[in-house]
């Protein structure tokens, strides 16, 4: 369903058009064209409204976000630039859950977290297609042997890379500890997801021990070479919030074998379709949920 019938299908479900006539809030939203990332990527406060995680990951906002704290006792917020250290409640909680652990790692203070979501949520201006509803975020491959960063050197300093051979194998910098932190963040029952580069995974398979379970959470996913992301299960009554569907079963191992074996031997590019519609435009307002205008207009 395109996302402004889905949108237009929420509504009425929940009785907000009338009987005598279009509901105004509706009518708003779906005339609302502004390019969602601009509506969403200049807000610099949270929203009251309360709704929560509207939408799903790359199509969605958030309200009543809160931010992570910039310094805590086992964590570091990075880039605060971009502002985009808020999450929803649940996600903070994570967050602080698997620093605690990282802490008690060889060689590890803590975690370094990077982009998690904006405070309204919503499209960003530049990176991310996902972190739109505070529930992703962005685990840092390197361990932080200090927490007591300044802003300036928290935007001048990088995390590490991981790969080699363009994300097929690991690289001399993979540690045990970062084998066992995605271990740890894939086993938590909040945990919908995990991406990391196809060699990271290929490794992780080689390496697992015991109960393998988890691995089925890790997914390979190009560009996840200096961190991974972290991507949480709706929270239980979250009425709007869309969970991704779950991955196919099994520990995903074979798949990432046949992701490395394609950075190492690249297909064909397939042929361009001509029947192909043409690349759309930026995302609108009114291609989101309808709950994200209530999101944009609360204070």
């Amino acid at each position: 369903m395109r996302p402004v019938l889905a949108a237009l299908a929420i509504v009425m479900a929940l009785g907000a058009c009338r009987a005598e006539g279009p509901d105004p809030t509706l009518q708003a939203h779906l005339s609302d064209s502004r390019v969602a990332r601009e509506a969403f990527g200049y807000q610099s406060t949270a929203s009251s409204a309360s709704v929560g995680p509207v939408g799903g990951y790359a199509v969605g906002c958030q309200a009543g976000a809160m931010a992570l704290p910039e310094t805590g006792p086992t964590w570091q917020a990075m880039r605060l630039s971009r502002n985009r250290n808020w999450a929803q409640p649940e996600t903070l909680a994570f967050v602080q859950d698997l620093s605690r652990y990282a802490a008690t790692l060889p060689g590890w203070e803590g975690l370094y977290i990077g982009d998690m979501s904006q405070p309204r949520g919503g499209p960003m201006l530049s990176g991310h297609a996902s972190h739109q509803s505070g529930l992703d975020m962005d685990i840092w491959m390197l361990p932080p042997n200090r927490l007591d960063l300044t802003r300036s050197e928290r935007e001048a300093i990088s995390s590490r890379d991981m790969q080699r051979a363009g994300g097929a194998y690991v690289n001399s910098s993979w540690t045990p500890q970062h084998a066992a932190l995605v271990q740890r963040a894939a086993q938590d029952p909040r945990t919908a997801r995990i991406f990391i580069f196809g060699g990271a995974k290929v490794e992780l398979c080689r390496t697992a021990t015991g109960d393998r379970s988890w691995l089925n959470k890790v997914r390979p996913w190009a560009g996840h070479n200096t961190h991974f992301h972290v991507r949480l299960n709706c929270p239980a009554g979250a009425r709007y919030c869309e969970d991704q569907v779950p991955p196919p079963p099994g520990d995903g191992c074979a798949e990432a074998e046949e992701f490395v074996a394609n950075i190492l031997n690249p297909p064909p590019p397939r042929p361009r379709d001509p029947n192909a519609p043409p690349p759309r435009g930026p995302l609108r307002v009114n291609e989101l949920p309808a709950q994200c205008s209530l999101v944009l207009a609360a204070p």
